[in-house]
């Protein structure tokens, strides 16, 4: 019967395990392994000690001045690189905020019941949320510019495809701040899980008044910080920081969120693929098998897709009277037809017209 040490890691436990219930296999493995790699002790790599990992988080953890200057900095540029509608500008952003910190906080005072820790990493993040709020409201006060594009947008509808790189970046995020070696790793976990444009998103839907992008920006952070949290205990777990026993509190409150949060967002994956699915139908079928726009260029074709109907925008360029509305009519029967679904089209012409001046 395998005994399992806390104190020691979990790939030594697995091993012991292994060599116990397969002796046999595991020499033979373990023969095979040494005489094709030679001595490569200088491989192995243990998890930072608890004292200074303890020590290493109570720095991020403090709600210092530094911490607020990159973060307000952090919150501009996102803030602006939304507005811009430039995805560089907001990557930017997202490396220097420094949000990554106090949340890591949490995942470990969670996972050796360090309450002070906890309580000090909460209040951290709790202020750095609402600064970071109110910079990109002021922000949008000041530069005038009133416009809901893609990248807001994009940030306002989450999934559960966004909980599951929540999980996957914030198990990285832990990861990295065990091992000296990785913690270049660190500035790749900030891009990965992007908390900064949510809350920026935030700012810029109470500034424009539009509540529905700040509560849909709110549920995205949301869903980053539950599944941050939870998968950072869990790797912690894993590598003997804490204790089960003193995590259950946690991962029981973090596992309640997690559920709580994942019916709307498998509601809205599902919405999404179906989408989706319309989309590239609607696509195929109109560029492919209608002969309507054989001679036209289809510059853009929007669809929108709302219980059984189906909302159709497009804007073509042809020729002057080569589109009318009978031969839209039967476009639109033949989508209903093909999609099963009620259609509503609507139709942008664009005239081609070309302008010619011979020599004089």
């Amino acid at each position: 019967m395998l005994i399992l040490n806390p104190n020691v890691g979990w790939y030594a436990r697995l091993k012991s395990y292994f060599r116990q219930k397969y002796p046999v296999q595991a020499k033979n493995l373990e023969e095979f392994w040494n005489s094709q790699s030679g001595d490569w002790h200088w491989l192995a790599e243990k998890p930072i000690p608890v004292a200074s990992l303890n020590r290493h988080l109570w720095r991020a953890s403090v709600p210092s001045l530094s911490f607020y200057f990159l973060l307000g900095l952090s919150g501009v540029i996102a803030t602006l690189g939304l507005l811009a509608n430039s995805v560089a500008i907001i990557i930017g952003a997202m490396i220097i905020a420094p949000l990554i910190g106090p949340i890591t906080g949490i995942a470990y005072s969670t996972t050796v019941a360090n309450r002070r820790l906890l309580r000090r990493s909460f209040l951290t993040l709790l202020t750095g949320v609402i600064f970071t709020v109110i910079i990109s409201y002021l922000t949008v006060q000041l530069v005038g510019l009133k416009t809901v594009n893609s990248e807001i947008l994009s940030r306002t509808n989450p999934t559960l495809l966004d909980l599951i790189i929540a999980l996957a970046a914030g198990a990285a995020g832990a990861f990295a701040n065990t091992r000296r070696r990785i913690a270049d790793a660190l500035p790749g976990v900030a891009i990965a899980v992007a908390l900064v444009p949510p809350l920026s998103v935030v700012g810029i839907g109470f500034a424009l008044g539009e509540s529905s992008l700040a509560v849909g920006a709110l549920l995205l952070f949301l869903t980053n910080l539950t599944g941050i949290i939870f998968s950072g205990v869990i790797i912690l777990l894993l590598q003997s920081y804490g204790s089960i026993a003193r995590a259950k509190q946690g991962l029981i409150f973090s596992i309640s969120v997690l559920l709580i949060l994942g019916l709307p967002l498998s509601l809205s994956l599902r919405g999404l693929i179906l989408q989706n699915n319309v989309r590239y139908n609607v696509n195929e079928i109109i560029r492919n098998q209608i002969a309507t726009f054989s001679n036209s260029d289809i510059r853009s074709i929007e669809v929108r897709r709302q219980q059984d109907n189906i909302f159709i925008d497009m804007e073509v360029m042809a020729p002057p009277n080569s589109i009318n509305r009978d031969r839209l009519k039967v476009v639109r029967n033949l989508l209903a037809q093909k999609l099963d679904k009620k259609v509503e089209l609507n139709v942008k012409v664009v005239p081609i017209e070309n302008i010619y001046l011979p020599l004089d």
